[in-house]
């Protein structure tokens, strides 16, 4: 199996990743994936948007405090985080979260 097709399995594969995980997850063929989270930290964004090259993908993420339009129609986002990803790390992501998407529509009802 190549490194390539190992990473695969270790995002398809464990799905609860906690920063409070206090014991080591186990991937599909059993190794044990060790999380430092000593430097993470949090933040809350409801505005995403999405760019790519040929050979990265980019997500900025943000906050837009106004909820609703000024009169104007104008609407303010502060960008906070910039990812950037391979191509093969993006493919992954959006394989998990449409995994995600489906689980939790399962448990609470659909979203339009």
């Amino acid at each position: 199996m190549t490194n390539q097709a190992a990473e695969i399995t270790v995002a398809a594969e464990v799905h609860d990743v906690s920063p409070v995980a206090a014991s080591p997850q186990r991937t599909a063929e059993g190794a044990k994936l060790h999380l430092d989270t000593s430097d993470l930290k949090s933040s809350y964004c409801n505005v995403c948007n999405a760019s790519s090259t040929r050979e990265e993908v980019v997500l900025s993420l943000g906050v837009n405090h106004n909820w609703e339009l000024d009169r104007s129609g104008d609407v303010d986002v502060k960008l906070l985080h910039r990812v950037i990803l391979s191509p093969f790390a993006a493919k992954r992501l959006s394989q998990m979260l449409s995994k995600l998407m489906t689980d939790y529509e399962t448990r609470h009802g659909e979203l339009n």
